[in-house]
């Protein structure tokens, strides 16, 4: 049996689990596919306080090392759900997708959040050969060249003016009337000649080509059903983040959007279940609040144990 089980390997498991080893707990990180979670897509990351410049994979690297280094175990596993025992000791059981059943006195979930998908036709296959998620990661693939934008909030905005700097032209997809973005990042993007933005519009697919090739996009209008092609090199789809709580509902409880709740001590309503990161209720997801919420998980985590 381990002291804490640290589901989620992204920065916020990984510096729950240099804090929970530097208290001398044992520690076991459980991680479904790369450990360092979304930040391995990025290439450059600038605002990481006391790196003028890195790569996520690189950040990832030195967390992975110091944790490991400080005694923390890994295994590769996909979690399904929790159990708990009864008092006094309120033992919990994190099941795999494997088989394997692993028990700690206490738990903490740092499974994060992945990119929403649209669900329409072309979308899955399309991944990585014209469709993407991530303007840092992939928009220097595009510079020159015409781009769409899926979405209007202050994400897709951003997103947006980014690609602006680089690419030809800049087409912003909107299924409302109106964007939802801050006003300042509405003020600047509409400033450029190189962005247009089409709203009242939702995505009815993308397009493939015979040679498989990325085609653009078809939207059709609300108003009337009407659809129209936008041809393009490239779309990029920002309509938010899902979190990967499903596993852990019967556990704790999600808001609306699927969220743990809790607030900046991270400490959930089931005694000993503790949560970290993206996967959390929170106003701002960035790696710097993740190992925020990663030390403010396991110091309360420490503290419970005793």
């Amino acid at each position: 049996m381990y002291d804490i089980i640290i589901i989620g390997a992204g920065p916020a498991g990984l510096t729950a689990a240099i804090y929970a080893r530097r208290s001398e707990k044992s520690v076991l990180l459980l991680e479904k596919a790369a450990f360092g979670g979304q930040m391995t897509y990025s290439p450059k990351i600038e605002n990481y306080p006391g790196l003028q410049s890195a790569s996520g994979n690189e950040i990832a690297d030195a967390m992975v090392t110091q944790a490991l280094e400080l005694g923390a175990e890994t295994e590769l596993e996909e979690v399904t759900g929790i159990t708990e025992g009864g008092a006094p000791d309120y033992v919990k059981t994190v099941r795999c997708e494997s088989g394997a059943e692993y028990e700690a006195r206490a738990v903490i979930i740092a499974a994060g959040a992945e990119h929403r998908r649209l669900g329409v036709p072309g979308e899955a296959e399309l991944i990585g050969e014209g469709v993407s998620f991530c303007a840092v990661c992939d928009g220097a693939f595009y510079r020159g060249r015409d781009v769409a934008v899926v979405g209007g909030g202050n994400s897709a905005l951003g997103e947006a003016l980014m690609l602006a700097d680089g690419c030809k032209s800049v087409t912003v997809i909107q299924n409302l009337d109106f964007l939802t973005g801050e006003k300042t990042l509405q003020n600047s993007l509409l400033s450029r000649e190189n962005v247009n933005v089409i709203c009242g519009v939702t995505v009815d697919k993308f397009i493939k080509r015979d040679d498989g090739s990325f085609g653009g996009v078809t939207v059709k209008h609300t108003a009337d059903g009407r659809t129209e092609d936008i041809v393009c090199d490239g779309a990029f789809v920002a309509v938010g983040l899902e979190p990967k709580n499903k596993p852990f509902e019967s556990m704790t409880s999600l808001d609306e959007a699927g969220y743990i709740m809790s607030d900046e001590t991270c400490v959930t309503e089931t005694p000993g279940v503790f949560v970290a990161g993206d996967c959390r209720t929170k106003t701002v997801r960035q790696i710097t609040t993740a190992t925020a919420d990663g030390a403010a998980a396991a110091v309360a985590a420490c503290r419970y144990l005793g």
